[in-house]
């Protein structure tokens, strides 16, 4: 929004109708200011979210992470959807609802949590059972 006010008003015409209290200087500050914050949130987007999930295409895993810079680091996990046997959702009226998921052995698996998934959890979780139906998403 800044970048674009600063490239299309005119420094010049920043007048009231008067023409008594001027701001020229202003339009180059948004100018720079909507540049500068764009590109950082664009390159926040770039270098790598630091929590997330995604399905490995050459393994078929689904791997989440949390507390990534950049690439590689960071607390994360992996389980291949065949090895899952439920996603449990337990609704919080207070706070963000907690999400687990469980391995074949009733294991809990660490780092998983709602902060890696995209929201609405549950449509999340259906899809991942469509795709896998031995996978039970238990809601509380």
């Amino acid at each position: 929004m800044f970048l674009y006010a600063g490239l299309v008003v005119d420094p010049a015409t920043n007048c009231d109708p008067s023409g008594r209290e001027c701001a020229p200087w202003l339009v180059p500050i948004a100018k720079w200011m909507g540049a500068v914050f764009g590109l950082a949130g664009l390159a926040h987007l770039v270098a790598n979210p630091r929590r997330g999930s995604r399905i490995d295409l050459v393994s078929g895993d689904l791997i989440w992470w949390q507390n990534r810079f950049g690439a590689k680091g960071g607390k994360e996990g992996r389980i291949h959807p065949s090895r899952i046997s439920a996603i449990r959702i337990v609704s919080q009226s207070d706070n963000m609802d907690e999400v687990h998921l469980y391995d074949l052995d009733g294991v809990r698996q660490p780092y998983f949590d709602g902060e890696v998934i995209p929201s609405p959890f549950e449509a999340w979780a259906r899809k991942l059972a469509a795709k896998w139906p031995h996978i039970r998403v238990e809601t509380q």
